[in-house]
């Protein structure tokens, strides 16, 4: 009986070891399930923004904004309990009930226990904020400003929504500038200035204020003069004496009420021919001063009742 007892008990050895195996394989893939769900439920995602990889929130709940990107917070539909100063003005943005916040006020920064805080690489204290919630900074001007946008909602986990919103609407951006063209005549030319601390500014194409829609979207015709001096650096300061030969055949006039704009009864503006003749559109500075969806939309539909009158 000996002799089959050897061969019952290597066999019984082999069983035991197999299934050892197993169980451990198992719980190895346990741990695995495990890690995986303790990541999901961490809920983060890695952004790689322009100073490298960010762990932020996957679905953030109270962002701090402290510089010029609240628009496409807002219209991305998440959460804002901070904001800057200059967002904080803005009549078409929905910021009922978020305080306003300043990069140098870390207590109040900290009092709103913030989960994400987005800021221009400018931005002061950027190393103390950092210890309050995960900071992601961007360069102004360095994106364009759809792209900006789309990695606004990158940043948020939502991507795809942006991306919507920005072929839609180009879109209709463009098909508007057409109908305008077509009105106006294909040379026609097309000014924005505005007025801030005493000065006037005119602008490039990509200085908000309506630029990117007019001058990007639509393609309508920038003067030679605004060309030669704002067009590289974004906007350029100039005397009201020498603003006439800025203003082309249109002239859309961003107003800022608080600050000087008496320029606009002078005789050197009345007597521009776009002034004269009826073609001078005036904004609210307020309402104009971003280039987010929120602003962008707005925007456009100024230009369309303005240019088309609808």
């Amino acid at each position: 009986m000996k002799k089959y007892l050897l061969p019952f008990l290597l066999l019984l050895l082999v069983f035991s070891l197999a299934a050892c195996g197993a169980a451990k394989e198992e719980t190895t893939e346990n741990e695995t399930e495990t890690a995986n769900e303790t990541t999901e439920a961490a809920g983060t995602i890695t952004y790689e923004s322009e100073n490298g990889p960010v762990e932020v929130p996957a679905d953030p709940q109270r962002v701090v904004v402290l510089s010029t990107f609240a628009g496409s917070v807002l219209a991305l539909e998440t959460p804002i309990v901070g904001v800057d100063s200059w967002s904080k003005m803005n009549p078409r943005y929905d910021l009922e009930g978020v305080e306003e916040v300043a990069e140098d006020n870390l207590e109040k920064i900290i009092e709103l226990e913030p989960d994400l805080i987005i800021g221009l690489s400018s931005t002061k204290n950027i190393d103390k904020l950092q210890e309050i919630a995960p900071v992601v900074t961007f360069t102004y001007g360095k994106l364009d400003y759809l792209t900006q946008h789309l990695e606004i909602a990158k940043l948020l986990n939502k991507e795809e929504e942006g991306q919507a919103w920005i072929n839609d609407f180009q879109k209709r951006a463009q098909e508007a500038g057409t109908e305008i063209k077509a009105k106006i005549g294909e040379d026609a030319t097309v000014t924005v200035v505005e007025n801030f601390n005493k000065e006037l500014y005119v602008f490039g194409d990509n200085w908000a204020r309506g630029t990117e829609i007019l001058y990007q979207e639509m393609k309508l015709n920038m003067p030679e003069k605004v060309k030669e001096t704002a067009l590289e650096p974004g906007f350029y300061s100039l005397s009201l004496e020498v603003l006439p030969e800025f203003v082309g055949d249109y002239l859309i006039v961003s107003k800022a009420e608080e600050t000087e704009s008496s320029f606009m009864e002078s005789e050197t503006y009345k007597n521009i021919p776009a002034v004269k003749e009826g073609r001078t559109f005036v904004a609210n500075a307020k309402e104009f001063y971003f280039n987010d969806p929120i602003t962008l939309e707005y925007q456009l539909e100024f230009f369309i009742e303005s240019f088309l009158g609808e």
